[in-house]
């Protein structure tokens, strides 16, 4: 499974969900609950899929608590607060498990119009935001967490510290 770096351009990103196979598409993403690797205090499930480490006091992750802020920051005007939707976009927490990491960055990057007789949904796309996109492993590990009933409602209250290499990659990301 390819892992997206938050210092890949995001063209380079969206150009390379055309190539994920179908199979893999259909697929919902792994357990959360079993991470198989962990990188930079970031975890993977067996299936390479970014997810989340939440400790017995309620300590979340690095990524589980920046998803939380670039979720409030840019997606919950329409998805509502925490994922739970709103009368204008549905509640994303009730639509990851159903999905997998490939579909979610596809969705974002570029974008999806449900069109239907009694109403019309519209996710513009992201692919060009970075302030979405160097971060899209964040809010994808967030609502993971929130989808899995793992994480509570609202601000997380204990968080472990920044990785250097987060940082690093961040700034790359953005530019600076």
């Amino acid at each position: 499974m390819v892992r997206y770096r938050r210092s890949v351009p995001a063209a380079i990103v969206a150009a390379g969900l055309a190539i994920v196979p179908a199979a893999v598409a259909q697929q919902g993403p792994g357990d959360p609950a079993v991470a198989s690797t962990e990188e930079n205090g970031k975890s993977y499930d067996a299936a390479g899929n970014p997810t989340f480490k939440i400790e017995a006091d309620g300590t979340v992750d690095w990524y589980v608590y920046s998803g939380y802020r670039r979720y409030h920051a840019d997606c919950h005007v329409c998805h509502g607060p925490d994922g739970m939707g709103s009368s204008y976009a549905p509640a994303i927490v009730d639509t990851i498990p159903r999905s997998d990491y490939a579909t979610f960055m596809e969705v974002v990057a570029s974008g999806r119009q449900n069109v239907g007789a009694a109403k019309q949904n519209v996710m513009p796309a992201f692919g060009t935001n970075l302030n979405v996109m160097c971060y899209i492993d964040d809010i994808y590990i967030y609502l993971r967490a929130r989808a899995q009933g793992d994480l509570p409602r609202g601000r997380p209250a204990k968080r472990i510290d920044k990785p250097p290499l987060a940082a690093e990659e961040e700034a790359a990301c953005m530019g600076r």
